[in-house]
């Protein structure tokens, strides 16, 4: 029993020195639920983020208005208006999500239709084909919005009566079917009367009570269109691109567990005292790491391609970003290898960085959903902008502009890194 507490103590004193896994296996799964905890609304204190809706005011009656309010006042979204050519250059960029389109007459129309259910107005709301699940919780605020104004409108006392006379006389050159063109011709009757009789108390409870009503319906419909510069939408395209992000980056850091692994073997010193310099020795390894990331994307994207429907819609601004990303990888790599003692200690520390860098860059869930505060932050982290570009040349189907910036920031990235591993690599060889 001594000698099975003794090596007990042994082992629980060398996990506890092993400050590198300690970090790993505690900081990890800390991190990871503060991040996914703040996506899902934290401890409730904060303030949650905010939709970002773009809005089309076309219609100036006071139903419209009053929407337009209401939709401005929900403390779950923050709304911007816009014209229509804005709004949907906007959503076709994947810089807002939904545009409500209010249209002219709407209010009038919406009063109309909320008794008869004929023509009703119809409201377009444009989308990002990649935010459908934002997409039907605006659609959602918009019906309570509008629900609430247009049966405000109607049972009001001043407008009552129009909108009543309208609907008796829709029932009579259009009666329905059955036994609903008398139960709603009797109600409009008794409610007329009574307005007339009450024209100065508002029907406080009135759209509760037509909740039973044969003839009452929803007064608008709306017209989703999902707008987009490339191709149809596809699911698999920012998959692909998240995780192929990750694995190339893992990819990476094999790269400098291999640096580390030689010099422990002596082969890094064979390597060195052949008649090259060091730059040459570090260039070759950042190249040829480079090229074998460029390698396995070509090959993960060209699987989602031919299995997946994926469609690259730009493929030289796709090669672009690619390739500058594959050099960024390399480069992280070589930066592995220069700070890392031990490829045991190394690797503990590079799988921590790579599961952070990930994480922010969007590669595990997209960076739209994130609080508005860590999107601003995450521009800073290169795999943002890798998972990006990728998903801007392939399903988002934008200009080579954009890859371009993608690509300059994973370019710089990449210089950084390889700057400080030559000058640690050289320091040390002094």
């Amino acid at each position: 029993m001594t000698a099975l507490i003794a090596l007990i103590r042994k082992d629980l004193i060398l996990y506890r020195d092993n400050r590198r896994a300690l970090m790993l296996n505690l900081v990890m799964p800390i991190l990871l639920a503060a991040f996914f905890g703040s996506m899902f609304g934290g401890s409730g204190a904060s303030a949650p983020g905010k939709i970002d809706v773009g809005l089309v005011q076309q219609d100036q009656s006071e139903v419209a208005r009053k929407i337009a309010a209401g939709l401005k006042a929900d403390a779950s979204l923050h709304v911007t208006e816009l014209s229509l050519p804005d709004a949907q250059a906007l959503v076709r960029k994947g810089e807002l999500p939904v545009a409500v389109v209010i249209p002219a007459g709407f209010g009038e129309q919406a009063g109309a239709a909320l008794f008869s259910g004929r023509d009703k107005p119809q409201v377009p709301l444009y989308f990002d084909p990649s935010q459908s699940a934002v997409l039907a919780m605006v659609k959602g605020m918009l019906t309570q919005q509008v629900m609430q104004n247009v049966s405000a409108e109607v049972f009001s006392a001043g407008a009552s009566q129009k909108y009543v006379d309208q609907a008796l006389e829709r029932l009579h050159s259009h009666p329905l079917q059955g036994e609903q063109q008398t139960q709603l011709t009797t109600f409009l009757g008794s409610l007329k009367t009574f307005q007339a009789q009450r024209a100065a108390v508002p029907a406080t409870g009135a759209s509760q009570g037509m909740a039973s009503g044969g003839g009452m319906t929803m007064p608008f419909a709306t017209q989703d269109q999902a707008l987009s510069t490339g191709p149809k939408y596809n699911g698999y395209a920012h998959s692909f691109a998240g995780m192929g992000v990750q694995f190339i980056l893992f990819m990476g850091i094999d790269l400098g567990i291999g640096v580390l692994l030689a010099q422990r073997t002596g082969i890094w010193n064979r390597q060195l005292a052949a008649p090259v310099t060091l730059t040459t020795v570090l260039l070759a390894r950042a190249i040829s790491g480079a090229l074998i990331a460029l390698g396995l994307l070509c090959g993960i994207f060209l699987a989602a391609v031919l299995i997946f429907k994926v469609q690259i819609s730009n493929p030289l601004g796709f090669f672009g970003v690619a390739l500058c990303f594959a050099s960024m990888t390399s480069s992280f790599g070589l930066l592995i290898a220069a700070y890392g003692k031990t490829p045991e200690g190394a690797r503990g520390i590079a799988v921590f960085a790579t599961m952070i860098l990930v994480m922010l860059g969007g590669a595990w869930v997209p960076s739209f959903i994130f609080p508005q505060w860590m999107q601003s932050a995450t521009l800073f982290i290169p795999t943002r902008w890798a998972v990006d570009g990728f998903d801007a040349m392939t399903w988002r189907g934008l200009g080579l502009n954009v890859a371009l910036k993608s690509m300059a920031v994973q370019l710089g990235y990449a210089a950084v890194f390889a700057t400080l591993a030559i000058t640690k690599f050289r320091r040390e060889q002094q």
